[in-house]
């Protein structure tokens, strides 16, 4: 039985880490290594937590919303504002679509607050509605409401006219 619930997990977090990652690079604005810290620590609560998932109704939406508080829990930390320097690379990954627009995009979204980005993340990348957006941040839906709009007038006013270049592309 021990087994079973093992390779249930294993099952579960090979089909949602993919997902997982990348909604965590878009809340940490592109950095990939802090993005797999937190999915790693998201998986290793889960798997704590496993043997009592039955009662959950739907543990992908569980696991986004550890996710979601790990991140901001991370971000409440005094070291989470710090950051290595070095030398970026020259070329954006293979695959990058737009790298113009995607650097314009996760530099925007890291001049968001950190409650502000996981709003903006939850709500318009996952597609959450106003409720379940809440009940992740454990705020209440006018709060969800009032950072949304705010978060988005600041993403319109950092990349101004730009975006409208970019999407013309």
């Amino acid at each position: 039985m021990q087994t079973s619930r093992a390779d249930e997990f294993l099952e579960f977090a090979s089909a949602r880490s993919g997902h997982l990652f990348r909604s965590a690079c878009l809340m940490t604005s592109g950095d990939t290594h802090l993005a797999e810290d937190l999915v790693q620590e998201t998986l290793g609560r889960l798997y704590a937590r496993w043997g009592r998932m039955g009662r959950v109704g739907n543990p992908a939406g569980y696991a986004q919303t550890v996710l979601v508080r790990t991140f901001l829990g991370h971000q409440r930390r005094r070291s989470a504002t710090e950051r290595p320097f070095g030398e970026l690379p020259d070329r954006a990954r293979e695959g990058a679509d737009d790298p113009a627009l995607r650097i314009a995009l996760l530099d925007a979204l890291a001049s968001l607050t950190a409650k502000d980005r996981a709003v903006v993340v939850l709500r318009y990348w996952e597609d959450r509605s106003i409720e379940e957006t809440a009940a992740a941040l454990q705020m209440s839906s006018a709060a969800v409401r009032t950072r949304s709009v705010r978060a988005l007038g600041k993403l319109r006013e950092r990349l101004g006219g730009s975006i409208a270049a970019f999407a013309s592309r």
